[in-house]
């Protein structure tokens, strides 16, 4: 882009971003996005609409805990006698999830928290420590009035016995299994973390859940570094779309879909399924048909290159696409390049020295993309996971950023159906998805979301805006 091009592209935007020196800089204390662009004139009603913010009905956030909860800090701040370590695993997304659980879990249990260990992911071979991902001091800072947060045990409580915990299980539960344990043995290990804790929480403990997502989980410096470098290059020309794209081979594994890049490809995944069953996490007794109409697959490129036309993103849209190596590679990519050609991801953004610290780190690759898609003005994942909810309840909690939610059970009979029109499918995918775009959604509409995906009503309100330090 030339910089008469890229001078004419800022005047349509907002005055900040019109004059680069106001270019307001990401936070360093808390992770918040840079502002949403304004939209230009020129764009057509389908266009603006696209990138038009969410109402968030003046909801903020608002981490105001009870007294009760206050009166106990004091004592549980200073715990130094028992002690909780857990084994986090998995990727960037659910070693968050697990370490905001092993905070719950602390205060429920009035013991101070080891910093959590990061076990060596399996499938990544990422054996990066917490300290690598996560800054430790801003972490301990952040919960001193919660839990207290040590960064080893004392030599006195290095023999100890691993335990797991099974699903969905209360405060009444763990302080019932693990408090006699605990009071005795001076130390607790738990392993397998994910998911474990119950979504239905009391008040005190589900705002504590968010204030460890929100807050205190900022990334190390190097990487917050980089990824705020990165989301500088992509908002300076404008406003832009992150895409979360679940088109790795595990994944087309463990979903049990076809691909949609054609047979050949097909009997790649089938081969590597029938081989390890165990990967399969779709419904064994649906076939990959009834999988895709019942919304369970996840949108190949050329879906979400229709899916972004009918609701009006504009050709020339800029897009960073975040996630792992596709199967199939460029061929995977190639109907959404041809629709919307101005892609880049971190690896085309950032210079090669300023991303070859992070090559084969799994977790610090994921926290850039994190980081930059935050602050897009749109963000959209292909399908479900902890990525998409971190990142719906992230842009929830920092004033309701655009957040599509592909309505994809709705809308692929649709696609499939060649006798629509393109305007026709346009104003059916807009009305489909009209109140799936990031507007305030509480979570008490059903019990079994997590409060981190959904921070509405437990840590955002309408009358407070009363932020966590």
């Amino acid at each position: 882009m030339s910089s008469a091009q890229s001078r004419l592209l800022l005047s349509l935007l907002s005055p900040v971003a019109s004059n680069p020196e106001k270019l307001p800089k990401l936070s360093t204390s808390v992770m918040v996005p840079l502002p949403a662009h304004g939209v230009a004139a020129e764009l057509s009603d389908e266009e603006r609409e696209f990138w038009k913010q969410p109402d968030g009905e003046g909801y903020r956030p608002c981490l105001d805990f009870s007294i009760e909860y206050r009166k106990a800090s004091a004592k549980i701040s200073k715990e130094k006698r028992r002690f909780l370590m857990v084994m986090v695993s998995g990727g960037l997304n659910q070693q968050r999830n697990q370490i905001a659980d092993a905070v719950v879990i602390a205060r429920i249990l009035e013991a101070a928290l080891v910093v959590p260990v990061l076990k060596v992911n399996l499938i990544w071979k990422d054996e990066s420590k917490f300290s690598d991902i996560f800054d430790v001091e801003h972490f301990k800072k952040t919960l001193r009035a919660d839990v207290r947060v040590v960064s080893s045990l004392p030599s006195k409580h290095f023999k100890s016995r691993e335990t797991k915990i099974p699903h969905d299980v209360s405060p009444h539960w763990i302080r019932a299994r693990f408090r006699t344990q605990l009071i005795k043995e001076g130390v607790l290990v738990l392993n397998g973390l994910d998911s474990k804790l119950s979504k239905n929480l009391p008040f005190d403990l589900q705002k504590l859940k968010c204030k460890v997502a929100f807050h205190a989980l900022k990334f190390s410096a190097p990487i917050q570094e980089l990824g705020n470098q990165l989301t500088r290059r992509m908002w300076i020309e404008g406003p832009y779309i992150a895409l979360h794209l679940r088109l790795e081979k595990d994944v087309w594994v463990r979903s049990g879909c076809h691909t949609g890049l054609g047979s050949d490809y097909d009997a790649v995944i089938s081969e590597i399924r029938n081989s390890q069953p165990e990967y399969l996490t779709g419904r064994i007794n649906m076939s990959h048909v009834q999988r895709r109409r019942a919304g369970l697959c996840p949108l190949n490129a050329m879906e979400i290159a229709r899916l972004l036309k009918a609701l009006g993103a504009p050709k020339q849209s800029r897009i960073y696409t975040a996630g792992g190596e596709p199967f199939g590679g460029k061929k995977a990519l190639q109907p959404l390049i041809a629709e919307f050609p101005n892609i880049v991801t971190k690896y085309t953004l950032a210079r090669e020295e300023e991303l070859s610290p992070f090559i084969n780190k799994s977790s610090a690759m994921a926290a850039i993309d994190y980081i930059v898609s935050l602050s897009s003005d749109v963000f959209m994942p292909s399908h479900g996971g902890n990525m998409g909810r971190a990142m719906q309840g992230h842009r929830a909690y920092v004033g309701h950023r655009k957040y599509i939610k592909p309505n994809k059970r709705a809308m692929l009979d649709y696609f499939d159906d060649a006798s629509i029109s393109d305007a026709e499918l346009g104003s059916i995918v807009r009305k489909v998805h009209k109140q799936s775009q990031g507007q305030p959604e509480p979570r008490t509409k059903r019990k079994d979301r997590d409060v981190v995906a959904y921070p509405v009503p437990e840590c955002m309100c309408k009358h407070s805006i009363n932020f966590a330090n």
